[in-house]
This record gives C-alpha cells, sequence and structure tokens, in this order.
C-alpha cells in the first residue's frame, strides 16, 4: 500500500481552530488562502523573497510560503486579520495608516507583520547586521533608521513607500515603549536622499 501523501490537522489561526485535510506538501500560504480563505496573507513571489506572506507563528515571523501547513499544528498562527483588537486597531497599523507607509497595499499585511515582530525582537534585545555592539549586556541599541531598515529588509515594496515605513515603525515602537524619539529616515545620508529597505534603491526626500 502507498503511503497517504495528505493529513488531517487542526491549524490555530488568530485564536480559532480551522481542521483541514491538506496534502503534505501545501504550504500554509495555500492552506490560508485557497483553503480557509483567510486572504489578508498575499503571494508575491512564492519564493520567500518579498516578505507579502509574512505571518506570525508562535510570535516570530515567517514568510508562510515555504512553512508547511502540516508543519504548523501546534502553533498559534496569526495573521493581519489577528492584528487588530475589534475596532481598535494594533499600534503599527494606526501608524501605517497615519504615516502612509503603503501605496498600493498589497504588501502591507506582511510588511505589518513584519514590523510588530521587529519591534518585539528589538525590545528583547536581539542585534541586527546594523548594530554597533551585539553583547547581551549592552541591551537593546537604538533603534535608527538604520536598524529598522535593516530588520525589515525581507520586506519588498515595490511601490517604494520605505520613507513612510521606517517612519511607521519607529512611531509604533515608540508607541510600545513610551518614547517620544522617532527614527529620522534619511539619518543614513545626510542629505535629501533616502535609502530605501532592502533594495538598495533611492527614493527622493
Amino acid at each position: 500500500m502507498a503511503p497517504s501523501t495528505s493529513s488531517a490537522i487542526t491549524l490555530s489561526i488568530n485564536g480559532e481552530k480551522y481542521p483541514l485535510t491538506v496534502d503534505h506538501r501545501t504550504s500554509l500560504l495555500d492552506a490560508l488562502r485557497e483553503r480557509l480563505d483567510v486572504t489578508g496573507t498575499k503571494k508575491g513571489c512564492d519564493q520567500g523573497q518579498c516578505g507579502a506572506c509574512t505571518v506570525l507563528i508562535d510570535g516570530r515571523r515567517s514568510v508562510s510560503c515555504l512553512q508547511l501547513a502540516v508543519a504548523a499544528e501546534g502553533r498559534e498562527i496569526t495573521t493581519i486579520e489577528g492584528m487588530a483588537d475589534g475596532d481598535q486597531l494594533h499600534p503599527v497599523q494606526q501608524a501605517f495608516l497615519d504615516l502612509d507607509g503603503y501605496q498600493c497595499g498589497y504588501c502591507t499585511p506582511g510588511q505589518i507583520c513584519s514590523a510588530v515582530a521587529v519591534i518585539e525582537e528589538h525590545a528583547a534585545g536581539w542585534p541586527s547586521a546594523a548594530t554597533d555592539d551585539v553583547r547581551p549586556e549592552a541591551g537593546p541599541p537604538p533603534l535608527t533608521a538604520d536598524e529598522i531598515r535593516e530588520r525589515m529588509s525581507g520586506n519588498l515594496c515595490r511601490c517604494g513607500a520605505y520613507v513612510s515605513i521606517v517612519e511607521a515603525v519607529a512611531r509604533a515602537a515608540a508607541t510600545r515603549t513610551g518614547s517620544s524619539t522617532q527614527a529620522d529616515p534619511g539619518a543614513r545620508t545626510g542629505t535629501g536622499t533616502r535609502t530605501s529597505t532592502g533594495t538598495g534603491a533611492e527614493v527622493a526626500a
């Protein structure tokens, strides 16, 4: 007898349980969109390159196009649909709305999910490639524009809204800590040209 190529699983998504039977090769992204109609998570490259499909799994960000649905069973999955508290937007969502951290909006769900995780990773003291002092005793580095760009570099925006995205992440992080400090998106160059996140392209100020 040939082994079964599918399994009955239960996915926990935004606090709700969803039983379904999936082929073992089904990605979490396809399970969300095609099987469960949870379509806020977007399919971009389908190769883990663009970040449009980013969700949180047990609080940590994951590109769902590279995550098998069967491997996500028993873990808590949070998509963009689960970010708000009723009618109250998550601070990251509110910051993106207030500061126009989007244009077409296709990448925005993944950007927001990633930003939520970035803020928590930073608060926990996790260093990035842009962090000068990576010693644990140094504590969280200043959340500068360089830090935000580096930490968000896995999420691409084809519209080029990076300047506003950096500002939105900085504002949401300040809201979390009660600080009034915000990152200056032009701080890297000190000129009227601002370097965008993750692409190497430049966006005029």
